[in-house]
């Protein structure tokens, strides 16, 4: 054997040794992590943030109910829906802009309420804030669950604010909370409706990875209850819509409606918005994606009241369909949430950029000229 196969065969052995193995990283194929200018869409943030966050705090967000039925269907629903083209249908620049409740937004794009950003980034929702204003002054929605308080979050940036509520029993809790917030500047309530017994698997899972054994963001079923599924909501009642009205002095919508006979109960009881969600696929699972019962409670609104939409939202087409399915605005969810993630701030402003420049690339291609031009004609849906 002469001194080229003798190399030859010590790299394969090297090559194929369990001790180089043991280097790799078992999940990945790689560890490199991009920067911030090599991200081109959401789902670039997604495995950034991913990559940054420890698993716990990555998986919070990510989790959906029980098996994640309606997580998956939330984002399947949008393969059923087709953009049909209008070749030279306009010409110019699309014209994004939109007025909800007074306030003009440069695009009918919003930051849903989500939780526990300050797990993803030191300065949590103020960081989301900050990037949400940076990205064409976008509303963002703040959680009920918010790692800072709402006013520190409004001092942050001076983008429109409104505030997400989860009912209380007493009464006054939610009057204290709601005029704090409506003092700092909210500009609307948000009143979620939808999230009142979930249980999550995933979160078990995760419950040991902090060490100690312990229980995990919702990891364990509540003390006392072998179900795993929380009793402190099951209470809501339509009524409590009437009951909050006298100190709420700015727009009122319900989030998480799924029917039109839910909408229009809403109406009945002196709601200004409808807002159409599942909560991302965290509350009821094997229910219907939100994609696919709009159609209906736009139909059933008629016009009373914006619908608002959120639900497996990932690209600027995705944007398009729910808007030309009827939504007055569209809410992002996960997507704020993997760019503050990954890179704070500037990952919200590009991320939410991003989605805002793919809007307006797919109003180009079906030849929209504006929002308001937007209708069913676009699409052709085929719900499974």
């Amino acid at each position: 054997m002469d001194r080229r196969e003798c190399l030859r065969a010590l790299a394969s052995f090297v090559a194929g040794s369990p001790l180089l193995a043991a280097q790799q990283d078992p999940f990945r194929d790689h560890s490199r992590v991009p920067a911030l200018n090599e991200l081109l869409t959401a789902f670039d943030f997604e495995n950034v943030a991913y990559a940054k966050q420890p698993r716990a705090a990555y998986d919070y967000p990510a989790y959906g109910a029980d098996s994640e039925f309606t997580l998956r269907r939330n984002r399947q629903a949008f393969d059923w829906v087709e953009l049909v083209s209008h070749r030279l249908g306009s010409t110019g620049a699309p014209q994004t802009s939109i007025e909800l409740f007074g306030t003009k937004m440069a695009y009918p794009i919003i930051v849903s309420p989500t939780a526990g950003h300050g797990q993803l980034n030191p300065d949590g929702e103020m960081a989301t804030h900050k990037g949400a204003q940076a990205a064409s002054n976008t509303t963002m929605v703040v959680s009920n669950n918010s790692s800072f308080p709402f006013d520190k979050v409004a001092a942050a940036a001076t983008s429109p604010l409104w505030v997400q509520l989860y009912p209380k029993q007493q009464l006054d809790l939610n009057r204290t909370y709601l005029e704090a917030a409506q003092a700092a500047g909210a500009r609307a309530v948000v009143v979620t409706i939808d999230q009142q017994a979930s249980a999550y698997e995933r979160s078990l899972h995760d419950r040991n990875l902090g060490g100690g054994g312990g229980r995990g963001r919702f990891g364990g079923p509540p003390r006392g209850n072998p179900y795993r599924v929380s009793e402190n909501r099951l209470w809501y009642e339509w009524k409590f819509f009437d009951d909050i009205r006298p100190f709420v002095k700015v727009p009122m919508l319900a989030k998480g409606i799924l029917t039109h006979e839910d909408a229009k109960i809403c109406l009945e009881h002196g709601v200004d918005g409808v807002y159409v969600s599942n909560h991302g696929g965290r509350s009821l699972d094997y229910g219907p994606s939100t994609l696919e019962v709009l159609p209906e409670i736009v139909d059933a609104v008629t016009g009373k009241g914006p619908v608002l939409f959120d639900g497996g939202v990932r690209r600027g087409t995705d944007v398009l369909k729910a808007l030309a399915l009827g939504a007055n605005a569209v809410c992002l969810g996960r997507v704020p949430l993997w760019g503050v993630g990954s890179f704070g701030a500037a990952g919200v402003q590009r991320v939410l950029e991003i989605m805002q420049a793919e809007l307006v690339q797919a109003m180009r291609f079906t030849g929209q000229s504006s929002i308001a031009s937007l209708n069913r004609k676009i699409t052709l849906a085929n719900f499974h």
